[in-house]
């Protein structure tokens, strides 16, 4: 193979690091297309180009988290990862830990940890990768690596309990939802839910967003139940899909742009968590997206009119 068709084929490896060590897609692709050139530009040929890759790719990132750190201080409201509706790199010997590692709820996480106890993190218990490679990756000693790992394995642990992995079972509590929600039962989503279940909205100050997150069972059914039968009426659309690995869904104007997305963490048999992604910034990957503020206006004029 030629250095173009190497590259093409470790691609979806490349960009699954980078999406864990940034949760950004769009930042994840630049971090991709950085290490094409530099790979492209060397005029050595590496040892092992899968391992020049990986390691190109974490650097880049390492870089880039960096700095967006210091944005994500100033971000107006609360900061989710972008949302992923597909992961390109398949593992079936890991495929546990790579669908656990993408959803919402890990990439949370994993903002609480250092861009080197990431990158640690997501390199050996995501991708297997040996501690001599990842060593020469971060630029710290095998003995500084493991040091990381266990401090990046007992935050992540500390921090939630797996998902279920039932997958039938999440994603008929996830179709009742999305049914319920749809027809404003506010009784129905309210058994779906967990007592302590929170709502938490995305919109950066780009777009209509929650100021806090809601919490409690009554409390968040009632909010979905109000607003959602709303969207049906301005012909705003439900689209069941995978989000970052988990149930969820796009919506979509009567155009067919998107909207927002919503992912839902499921634990127990409840609704643990609901997020929303509603900044415009964080959609584009997914499509056009919707002016959210003109669906906002619209959404209050047909209430006034009802009420």
């Amino acid at each position: 193979m030629n250095k173009a068709e190497e590259f093409e084929e470790l691609r979806p490896l490349l960009f699954s690091i980078a999406y864990r060590i940034l949760g950004s897609v769009s930042e994840a692709e630049d971090a991709v297309q950085e290490t094409w050139l530099r790979f492209d530009g060397s005029t050595t040929r590496p040892t092992s180009v899968k391992g020049f890759l990986s390691a190109t790719v974490t650097r880049i990132a390492i870089d880039v988290l960096r700095s967006a750190r210091v944005r994500r201080e100033t971000y107006v409201g609360t900061w989710l990862p972008e949302p992923l509706l597909s992961d390109p790199y398949q593992d079936p010997a890991r495929s546990a830990e790579l669908a656990d590692s993408v959803s919402m709820a890990a990439l949370l996480l994993l903002e609480r940890l250092s861009p080197l106890e990431r990158s640690v993190f997501v390199l050996r218990e995501v991708f297997g990768f040996g501690f001599d490679d990842i060593a020469s990756t971060v630029g710290r000693s095998e003995a500084a690596c493991r040091q990381l790992l266990v401090r990046a394995r007992r935050h992540m642990e500390a921090g939630r309990p797996r998902f279920e992995a039932d997958r039938e079972e999440r994603q008929e509590l996830a179709r009742r939802f999305f049914d319920a929600l749809r027809e404003g039962d506010v009784a129905g989503l309210r058994d779906l839910l967990a007592a302590d279940v929170q709502l938490v909205g995305d919109g950066g100050g780009k777009a209509p967003q929650l100021a806090r997150a809601v919490v409690g069972a009554e409390q968040v059914a009632r909010l979905l139940g109000s607003v959602y039968p709303l969207l049906a009426r301005i012909e705003v659309t439900c689209e069941p899909h995978e989000v970052n690995g988990q149930p969820g869904a796009i919506f979509r104007d009567r155009d067919g742009k998107v909207l927002h997305t919503l992912a839902l963490d499921v634990l127990d048999g409840q609704i643990q968590t609901i997020r929303s992604v509603i900044n415009p910034d964080k959609l584009g990957h997914l499509g056009p997206v919707a002016d959210a503020w003109a669906i906002d206006g619209e959404v209050k004029r047909t209430r006034r009119q009802r009420g």
